[in-house]
């Protein structure tokens, strides 16, 4: 008489006895785990990532919950659910709330997101599925749903950039590669993570090389051409993109052939959805995108490039039935039509790049530097008090210091001058070289009152103090802002519209001028805030 196996592992419960499925220290998840973990820990300490410790569990914990009520559910067994916890640590690595602060560990704001992004990106999994397998990378189909349908204004992806080359950088990169490689190698997923980059790495060179620009919060100024190329191609989450999602080895085709033209369709589809876009939210929502549509495609890739019934790749057995099929006249006509196809497939492909990243060639919210009139206010440097730069602004930029940060003082300075001449010629045309934004606007409101009234009140600054006190990450993808904090005295002078001086008052003041460089030129002023 036979017996029933017995589970090598049970759990009791009461009177019953459940089995028990625990991870086994060769499961390639949990290397993959230890990997986004210590990325995890590097992003809270050194990184600065804004995502807070209790947004992270939140999201691992409620797929967690959600794997193993539904395994259990299924088969009655309790399973570690580790799975499942890679895509909520997925989702929480990528995924960012607008408002969180690096360093607020426990903070709770937008925990509510992380649960239901995560937990619909897992229910992707048993939901959305083809012959007993799921369709889509959970984590990422969630993400790209989730960045569209919220927007850039409540949410917003890891960035390209990550922080200035150090050496908790070189360890970042270090876990990414050397696991990354271990892991696809021993899953004999490297080939296509390597036939991934070097597509993106050539699509993207032709984007950069049509004069492509994006905004991001980490820049100053627009990102274009060679920068562009360069920040993404090489960004650790590039990285974590090829080696770590679109390598999930439930949602690649099964053939060797197939699984490269898959990572190389990948890269053309994130390349062409890239092209188009002008803030680095829309290129990091375009790169997630191109993963999904080609998991929508997966079958059909699996069918054109089936898989070899034995050791050998499926493309050397095509050759070798093109080789014996035919008369030595058939195999060279079908290669010259094969390479003709494949030659004019990339002529319009590459056309098509290019067309699409059409609307991004120029940033379309900042006007072109060359189109700004002269600025015409002089300032003698010295003038100006000297510049003193806080400790950590000069350690996020080294451009902030010595004759640097003095030159951006002076700048300053010929702003106000403009601003100044601008209200006293009532010429609006002058604003746009020196103000931007919602700053912009109220200079061009103050000197339509002007005109209205006949009365016109400038500001004359006298700097006794003049410190680079922060920098400035605005929400959304505006770029980075410098907080210049200023003191001294402001004389307020009024004219009327015969441009007699009917006025004029003096009293000290502290504010703080936010400066960037939207166009990539020189610094203007954006907003004008009182100094705490």
């Amino acid at each position: 008489m036979r017996t029933a196996a017995v589970p090598p592992r049970t759990l009791r419960l009461g009177e019953h006895h459940y089995p028990l499925v625990l991870p086994s220290i060769r499961d390639p998840r949990l290397h993959l785990a230890a990997a986004i973990i210590s990325i995890h820990i590097l992003g809270q300490t050194v990184l600065g990532f804004h995502v807070s410790v209790v947004q992270i569990l939140v999201a691992i914990l409620t797929c967690a919950v959600i794997e193993v009520t539904w395994t259990f559910h299924q088969t009655g067994t309790l399973v570690w659910p580790a799975s499942a916890m890679l895509t909520g640590s997925g989702v929480a690595l990528i995924f960012r709330v607008i408002g969180t602060e690096n360093g607020d560990y426990w903070s709770w704001h937008g925990w509510y997101l992380f649960a239901i992004v995560a937990g619909l990106s897992l229910v992707t999994k048993y939901v959305i599925r083809h012959r007993g397998s799921h369709v889509f990378n959970p984590s990422n189909v969630g993400l790209v749903a989730a960045f569209i349908i919220l927007g850039s204004t409540r949410v917003e992806p890891l960035d390209f950039w990550w922080a200035p080359f150090s050496v908790w950088m070189a360890i970042t990169y270090l876990i990414i590669i050397v696991g990354g490689v271990l892991i696809t190698r021993r899953l004999h997923l490297l080939a296509m993570s390597v036939a991934f980059w070097i597509t993106l790495a050539v699509g993207l060179g032709v984007v950069a090389a049509s004069g492509h620009c994006m905004t991001a919060h980490w820049a100053f100024e627009p990102v274009c051409g060679s920068r562009f190329w360069w920040t993404i191609v090489t960004s650790p989450e590039i990285l974590i993109f090829l080696f770590f999602m679109i390598t999930d080895p439930k949602t690649v085709p099964a053939g060797r052939v197939a699984r490269l033209v898959f990572a190389a369709g990948v890269a053309v589809v994130s390349t062409v959805l890239i092209a188009p876009q002008t803030t680095e939210f829309g290129a990091k929502v375009g790169l997630l995108a191109g993963l999904v549509v080609l998991c929508a495609v997966r079958l059909p890739v699996e069918r054109f490039f089936p898989a070899a019934n034995s050791d050998q790749d499926r493309l050397g057995a095509f050759a070798l039935r093109l080789t014996v099929a035919g008369s030595p006249t058939v195999v060279p006509r079908r290669a010259f039509t094969r390479g003709a196809i494949g030659g004019s497939a990339a002529v319009f492909l590459v056309a098509g790049i290019v067309a699409a990243g059409a609307a991004s060639r120029g940033i379309p919210q900042a006007p072109r530097a060359e189109v700004f009139p002269v600025i015409t206010a002089e300032i003698d440097p010295s003038t100006l008090p000297g510049v003193t730069v806080d400790a950590d602004v000069s350690k996020s930029n080294s451009d902030l210091t010595g004759s640097g940060a003095q030159a951006i003082g002076v700048s300053l300075a010929e702003d106000l001058a403009t601003e100044t001449q601008a209200l006293l010629a009532a010429d609006k045309s002058l604003l746009p070289a020196v103000a931007f934004g919602d700053h912009l606007s109220e200079m061009q409101q103050r000197i339509d009152e002007a005109v209205s009234t006949g009365r016109t009140v400038v500001a004359n600054y006298r700097f006794e103090s003049l410190r680079i006190a922060s920098v400035i990450r605005s929400p959304g993808q505006i770029g980075l802002s410098l907080g210049f904090d200023a003191r001294g005295t402001l004389e307020e002078v009024t004219y009327d519209a015969d441009g007699d001086q009917t006025d004029r008052t003096a009293s000290p003041f502290a504010l703080t001028f936010v400066l960037s460089r939207p166009t990539g030129g020189r610094w203007m002023i954006v907003a004008t805030l009182p100094l705490r």
